[in-house]
């Protein structure tokens, strides 16, 4: 029996549209701002309007184009001519440039013991100040091992003391709270004035 290739049309991930001769619907309505540039190619006044999905296949595919359902839910389906590749490339470009001005933040710890002394604290201090210079948050925290639990009054003290030396590069979201065995709380950085 000869290995025959399956001739269907297989969706790739990257795009859910419909294109050309695999869009279902019988009648399309023609949008785009290239309509007038598509007349003089084909010859024949295109304007946005309700179109049969036949002639509208033809006319893109004189151009070297293709017709691709924009707005499948609609009644008729939304479509353009358009390169659709080129297409493709914009909307990628644009979403990375999206995704490249979303900020990312970063959340540096620093951990504490209840029993932290003045050295360990001020050496601390100055690397949560350095951090939230750099735009990144702090998740300062004090960890209670075994019986230290009993100086939760200590932990907290420490956390405001530390609240209160970064106060103005910083800002805490909450006030410190307990998570189990630690006293947490996140600095976030104050914005720069331009």
């Amino acid at each position: 029996m000869a290995n025959r290739r399956s001739r269907t049309f297989v969706r790739k991930p990257e795009h859910n549209y419909q294109l050309n001769k695999y869009i279902s619907a019988p009648k399309i309505r023609l949008v785009g701002d290239n309509l007038e540039q598509l007349s003089e190619d084909v010859g024949i006044k295109i304007e946005p309007d309700v179109y049969n999905t036949r002639q509208a296949i033809e006319w893109a595919e004189s151009v070297g184009l293709d017709l691709v359902v924009i707005s499948p839910k609609a009644n008729p389906p939304v479509a353009r001519i358009i390169d659709f590749k080129k297409f493709l490339y914009q909307k990628k470009k644009k979403e990375k440039e999206i995704k490249a001005k979303t900020q990312k933040t970063v959340i540096k710890e620093i951990r504490f013991g209840p029993n932290t002394d003045d050295h360990d604290f001020e050496f601390k201090l100055r690397h949560a100040y350095r951090f939230l210079e750099e735009g990144a948050k702090v998740k300062a925290y004090v960890h209670f091992r075994g019986r230290t639990i009993v100086f939760k009054d200590r932990g907290e003290l420490l956390l405001l003391k530390f609240l209160k030396e970064l106060e103005e590069v910083g800002a805490a979201e909450a006030l410190p709270k307990m998570e189990g065995r630690r006293m947490i709380v996140i600095i976030s950085p104050k914005k720069k004035k331009k």
